[in-house]
């Protein structure tokens, strides 16, 4: 069986920041990565749950709403796959950096936080989301378009040595 782009990442040599897992003709798929695999603790539930709520609230409110897929966490647990159709690189890390930041200063109550809204309303928690968010936002807050690409970003020692 052939496998998955994504599993092709050495994930031994990969850090926490904002990379192009792959582009599928006018989709681009984006790897916000807030953990290093294997290495840092997981994300855990409520910190991927309450994150996922808040981020794609404000990215589909966005300027760039309208070509927003997707935007869900990882299952590894280590950060959020956001998928734009026709992105343009800078104006997404620009929207990115907008949202984490309105995320750190949001003082309203949780979107979608009822039993009619999710499936699992009970672990959410806007207080977490925004401590996920300015540590990530502290993590990519000076990346450029040329940060974009995994390789370029490996940690060279691998394994966290």
């Amino acid at each position: 069986m052939k496998g998955i782009s994504s599993f092709e990442v050495d994930h031994r040599k990969l850090k926490p920041g904002l990379y192009i897992s792959r582009i599928d003709g006018d989709v681009t798929t984006y790897d916000m990565r807030f953990r290093r695999p294997n290495i840092e603790d997981l994300m855990t539930n409520s910190e991927l749950h309450s994150t996922e709520h808040l981020f794609a609230t404000f990215i589909r409110n966005s300027e760039i709403g309208n070509r927003i897929i997707y935007f869900g966490p990882m299952g590894c647990q280590t950060g959020f796959y956001l998928l734009v159709r026709d992105s343009e690189h800078e104006e997404t890390i620009k929207t990115i950096k907008e949202i984490l930041k309105n995320i750190i200063n949001y003082e309203g109550e949780m979107p979608g936080a009822s039993e009619i809204e999710c499936g699992n309303f009970r672990n959410l928690d806007v207080g977490i989301s925004k401590i996920e968010c300015e540590k990530y936002y502290e993590m990519i807050k000076d990346i450029i378009i040329k940060d974009l690409d995994y390789e370029a970003n490996f940690d060279t020692r691998g394994n966290g040595d």
